[in-house]
């Protein structure tokens, strides 16, 4: 199974052991911080078209272990996506964590 470009297993393994893991999210602080995330994964079915047309993954209630993972690994170019990567490397690690405690708490 892959989830956002890494399998279970790798994802899994990188949120174990990956530093950020050390970093307690507050989800309150990331409601400065989400905006340039809200516009396009707040949207359910949303498609966006850079660099192709491609539908991007609602992550409200996704696991905050798992986003946490996902953006480590666009900051470290271990993922692909050049918005995603641009973005993930402007975050420090306390913005990941506060991002991740915000998402994982919707629904």
């Amino acid at each position: 199974m892959r989830v956002l470009g890494l399998t279970l297993s790798a994802a899994l393994a990188f949120s174990l052991t990956s530093p950020a893991m050390a970093v307690e999210g507050n989800a309150k602080a990331a409601l400065e911080k989400n905006a340039m995330c809200i516009g396009c994964h707040g949207i359910p079915g949303y498609k966006a078209s850079f660099p192709s047309v491609y539908r991007v993954p609602y992550i409200g209630g996704q696991n905050a272990a798992y986003i946490e993972a996902a953006l480590n690994a666009y900051k470290k170019g271990d993922r692909k996506h050049p918005t995603m990567r641009g973005i993930a490397e402007s975050l420090s690690d306390q913005d990941i964590a506060d991002l991740a405690a915000y998402y994982s708490q919707l629904k």
